[in-house]
C-alpha cells in the first residue's frame, strides 16, 4: 500500500517537470505523503509555488541554503523517506548519477541515499538511444535503481519515438508495485527464459528472430522485485542485468533447455524467450561459399520445445509453468490450444503482428489465459506487463483466486 508512505521527489529539467504536479496529486490521492526537491532546471518550467501548493510541505532546491541544511539538512533528506522518485530524470541527471557527482542538491541528496529509488527518464529519443545514455542505465541498473521506462510517442521537440515521460498513472502504478512486493514471493525460485535463441547453418550465419528480450528481462526483474530468486536464461541481447538476477547466457534452444533442466527444482518457470522451432539439421564446420550456383539446400530438423519439457518434467516440474504465445491472428484460441497441447498452467498469448510494438518494442498487450478463464489486458509497457504478471504470480502462492 502507498498510503503513508513518505516519498521525496526530486524533479529534474524538461518540459515533462509540468507532469510532475499532476504526478504530486494522485501520489497524495493514494494517501502517500509527498516532499519535493526541485532542480535547477525543473525550476525553469515550474515553480516552487507550485510545487508546495500541492504537497503542501517546504519545495527544496539549494545545496548552500544555511537555513535548510540547519533544518533539515541533505542528509536527512536524503533519509527520511520510504523512496525517492525522480521524475522526469532527464540524461544530465542520469549521468550524473551514474558518475557519482554531487554537485547541487538533488545530485546530493541520491549520492547520500540509503533508501530505494527510482527514476522516470524523459528526454529525445536520440539522447535516449545514444550509447552513453544506455550505459549509464545500465550502470543505474547495476546499482539497483527501479526505472519506469519512457513512452514512445509524439515528443516536445517535435520529433516521434521513445522518450517521453511515462503517463502519471503508471508512474503511479510502478510505485504502488513497490510498496507492495516485498516479501511476497521471499523463499521462491524462479527461472525466466529470455530473447532470441540463435541457431548455427555455419560459422557465421544463422536462424533467429526479432525478440529484443525485453519482455522476459522485466519479468525477471518484477520476480526479483518480489523477493524471489531469479535465474535469467537469456539467448543473445544487449539488455543490462536487472537487480540481483543471476542470468546465464546461451544462443542456441538446446543451450537453453539444458541450462533450464540444470536451474530445477524450481517454484516458478516463466518461458518468455522466442525460441527458434527449427535449425539447420547439421551445421556446416566452414563458411558455405557462394560459387555462383544455386544456393544450397538448408534441410531443417525441430528444435526441442523448452515449455513443453518443464510442463511435464515430472516430479522436477515446477509448482507455476507459464508460457508466452506470439501469435499473428486468432490470438486467444490460439494462445488457449498451445494451454492444452503444451500442458503449462497459463499462457500469456500475444499479438506480434506487422505493426504492433510487441517484438522488440517498448508496449506489449496480452491476454492471461488459465483454467479459470481469459483475462484481457489493457496495452501497457512492458514493464507494467511484467508487474502485473508478478502480481497474479504472487497471489497463485498466496492461494489466491487469480
Amino acid at each position: 500500500m502507498i498510503q503513508n508512505k513518505r516519498i521525496l521527489l526530486i524533479i529534474g529539467g524538461g518540459i515533462a517537470a509540468y507532469k510532475s504536479l499532476d504526478l504530486i496529486r494522485r501520489l497524495r490521492e493514494q494517501g502517500a505523503k509527498v516532499q519535493a526537491l526541485l532542480t535547477a532546471g525543473g525550476a525553469e518550467f515550474i515553480t516552487p509555488l507550485s510545487v508546495s501548493s500541492l504537497t503542501g510541505e517546504k519545495t527544496y532546491s539549494d545545496l548552500f541554503s544555511l537555513t535548510d541544511e540547519a533544518e533539515m539538512g541533505h542528509i536527512r533528506l536524503s533519509r527520511e523517506s520510504d523512496l525517492i522518485l525522480v521524475a522526469p530524470a532527464t540524461a544530465d541527471l542520469m549521468a550524473k548519477m551514474a558518475a557519482g557527482l554531487a554537485g547541487d542538491l538533488a545530485t546530493t541528496v541520491l549520492l547520500a541515499a540509503n533508501v530505494p529509488v527510482m527514476i522516470c527518464p524523459s528526454m529525445n529519443v536520440e539522447m535516449w538511444n545514444h550509447p552513453a545514455t544506455k550505459r549509464n542505465m545500465n550502470v543505474l541498473r547495476k546499482d539497483g535503481i527501479q526505472v519506469v521506462a519512457p513512452a514512445a510517442g509524439d515528443l516536445a521537440c517535435g520529433e516521434v519515438g521513445q522518450g517521453r515521460l511515462a503517463d502519471v498513472a503508471d508512474i503511479v502504478k510502478a510505485a504502488q508495485f513497490f510498496f507492495d512486493r516485498p516479501g511476497m514471493l521471499t523463499g521462491k525460485k524462479a527461472l525466466v527464459t529470455a530473447g532470441p535463441t540463435y541457431e548455427a547453418i555455419d560459422p557465421v550465419r544463422y536462424i533467429a528472430n526479432r525478440s529484443s528480450g525485453k519482455q522476459g528481462y522485466a519479468i525477471a526483474a518484477a520476480l526479483a522485485a518480489t523477493g524471489a530468486e531469479v535465474a535469467l536464461i537469456s539467448g543473445p541481447t544487449s539488455l543490462a542485468v536487472p537487480f540481483n538476477v543471476h542470468r546465464i547466457n546461451v544462443e542456441s534452444a538446446d543451450q537453453m533447455l539444458e541450462s533450464s533442466m540444470a536451474e530445477l527444482p524450481a517454484d516458478i518457470a516463466v518461458c518468455v524467450a522466442a525460441v527458434a522451432d527449427w535449425r539447420a539439421e547439421k551445421a556446416v564446420e566452414h563458411k558455405i561459399k557462394k560459387n555462383g550456383k544455386n544456393p544450397p539446400a538448408l534441410k531443417l530438423t525441430t528444435n526441442p520445445d523448452i515449455l513443453q519439457t518443464l510442463s511435464k518434467s515430472g516430479k522436477m516440474r515446477p509448482g507455476l509453468v507459464i508460457g508466452f504465445a506470439a501469435e499473428t491472428e486468432n490470438i486467444v484460441k490460439n494462445g488457449q490450444k498451445k494451454r492444452g497441447k503444451k500442458g503449462c498452467d497459463w499462457i500469456v498469448a500475444n499479438d506480434v503482428s506487422p505493426g504492433t510494438e510487441t517484438m522488440g518494442g517498448a508496449r506489449n498487450s496480452v491476454h492471461l489465459i488459465t483454467d479459470k478463464g481469459i483475462e484481457s489486458w489493457p496495452e501497457d509497457t512492458k514493464e507494467g506487463v511484467a508487474r502485473a504478471l508478478a502480481k497474479r504470480i504472487s497471489e497463485y502462492f498466496q492461494k489466491e483466486p487469480v
